[in-house]
């Protein structure tokens, strides 16, 4: 599930919350931590936005994930073998169209 936790440790945390916070005002603190969570993902997505807006042209399809260190050297290792490769059959298929006569 969520953060890695179980349907039982869901239900136990839900029992400890009743009792610490009492059942008249567990409603309230519910919706207040709706709240609190709608505005924490709101912030991200505008920062997100900011950020694509920022980078300009060619980083429109941006996630948050991608900035993950190791996530963006592998992608940018694998975009660099990716473009040797083309570059190699590019050099095969000029080679190949050179009229060996002419040499």
């Amino acid at each position: 599930m969520f953060f890695d936790i179980g349907a039982g440790e869901m239900i136990g945390l839900a029992v400890l919350a009743v009792i610490l916070v009492g059942p008249e005002r567990l409603p309230r603190l519910t919706q207040d931590l709706a709240k609190i969570v709608r505005k924490l993902r709101q912030y991200a997505q505008s920062a997100t936005g900011e950020l694509r807006e920022n980078l300009g042209p060619g980083f429109e399809d941006l996630q948050p994930s991608d900035l993950n260190p190791k996530k963006f050297i592998q992608r940018q290792v694998s975009q660099a073998l990716e473009n040797e490769d083309s570059t190699v059959q590019d050099l095969k298929d000029i080679k190949a169209a050179i009229d060996p006569d002419l040499l």
